[in-house]
């Protein structure tokens, strides 16, 4: 981090401005994921907060998520939109992240995956969400997947 970004406080976090999405944070938070760790059939969440790269405010988002060994994956796919989601371009901009997998919090660093790893850990993704290829079918941008290899 350098001294010019905002440390991490959890107390101050911004959680997404989707009504939907912030009222599945606030139940995950307030149960350690015991509700909302499964979403729709099952797919596993975990909670991603990122630095805002104009902002300085730490914002807090769910994404369903697979396992790659100790790391996690989630999907950039914003539902097939032409654009990137807000929380990629900032985890991009500001790749040291925080983390809750239920009631497991800890700091992690995001990369986007490419080439064979891509391929591999999306058909693991789809395999997860399968809405994902109607997603990638659905937008000219490339969908990036996200490793966060958790710091030790």
């Amino acid at each position: 981090m350098s001294g010019t970004e905002t440390p991490f406080d959890e107390s101050k976090v911004v959680d997404s401005p989707s009504d939907w999405v912030n009222s599945h944070i606030q139940t995950y938070v307030r149960t350690d994921g015991a509700e909302g760790h499964e979403f729709r059939g099952g797919a596993p969440i975990l909670l991603l907060t990122v630095l805002g790269r104009k902002s300085g405010v730490w914002r807090r988002t769910a994404l369903i998520y697979g396992r790659a060994g100790d790391a996690y994956v989630v999907v950039a796919s914003k539902g097939g939109a032409p654009t990137h989601p807000v929380w990629y371009t900032n985890l991009v901009a500001h790749p040291e992240v925080h983390v809750q997998v239920k009631g497991e919090k800890f700091t992690a660093r995001a990369r986007v995956a490419e080439g064979e790893e891509r391929t591999r850990l999306w058909t693991v993704m789809s395999g997860i969400w399968p809405d994902y290829d109607a997603y990638q079918a659905h937008t000219p941008r490339e969908i990036p997947i996200v490793v966060l290899d958790p710091v030790k």
